[in-house]
């Protein structure tokens, strides 16, 4: 429920399964639990925007389907200052998973990018290459547990002027590649799955999709309603209790 929930709102998955872990006295059941997960929560994704992920997949055949087209380059585009951050700087991300202190920061931060939001002019640009880099850069920086991914995309897909629904969209279809991409790295990891532990690990992956898919339902719609930030206090209080608890 904290992934598939976490995961698509923008209040940083990591952070929380951090702080989960150490309030609770925790320990991660291997990393295959983690990839399932977020495999629930890409299914999450995939089925709310099934009809516009046909279409780019469809606009691979068809060459009238020039938007379409766009926005697939917009994604690779979008995908590389994350794959490049997770190739430089990999033991960098790995060690501040074991710092609780620094995602109660981190949450911290997340909630003040989120606020500053409001000083964002309203405008209605259009994606392309260099907002897409821009963009990316910020999903980037949400390798760090307790920044959020949605939470960073969507701030600077509004900063930079974009519509905030088509920020939010492009945002989640961004997520595609990032998590997919994390389970094929890791995917030895599912050869290696104990059968005994095949049924707990389903009910995780498909509770992690139906929290996700309400999640994505909730965020469009307070984002509809201009009400962004209040995930932005959201993450403030949380980062706040993180950091009366553990230091």
């Amino acid at each position: 429920m904290i992934q598939g929930l976490t995961e698509i709102l923008p209040i940083s998955s990591s952070g929380h399964l951090v702080l989960t872990e150490y309030i609770m006295h925790l320990k991660q059941p291997g990393i295959l639990f983690e990839l399932m997960v977020h495999f629930g929560t890409l299914l999450s994704v995939l089925v709310y925007f099934r009809k516009r992920i046909f279409m780019l997949y469809k606009s691979l055949f068809d060459s009238s389907l020039q938007t379409e087209r766009k926005m697939i380059y917009y994604l690779i585009v979008g995908t590389i200052p994350a794959v490049i951050a997770a190739l430089l700087f990999g033991d960098f991300f790995e060690e501040a998973f074991s710092s609780p202190i620094m995602t109660s920061i981190m949450l911290l931060s997340t909630g003040l990018i989120l606020l500053s939001t409001k000083l964002a002019r309203p405008r209605k640009l259009k994606l392309n290459i260099p907002r897409s880099i821009l963009i990316g850069i910020g999903q980037a920086l949400a390798i760090l547990p307790g920044i959020s991914r949605s939470g960073t995309t969507i701030s600077t897909g509004l900063f930079i002027g974009i519509k905030p629904y088509e920020a939010a969209e492009f945002s989640f279809l961004l997520s595609i590649p990032a998590i997919l991409g994390a389970i094929v790295f890791k995917f030895e990891s599912v050869l290696s799955l104990n059968l005994d532990i095949l049924w707990p690990y389903l009910v995780g992956t498909a509770v992690a999709f139906l929290t996700g898919l309400f999640a994505v339902y909730i965020l469009l719609d307070l984002i509809r309603k201009g009400k962004f930030v209040y995930f932005g206090i959201y993450c403030l209080f949380a980062g706040g209790v993180g950091l009366y608890y553990f230091i």
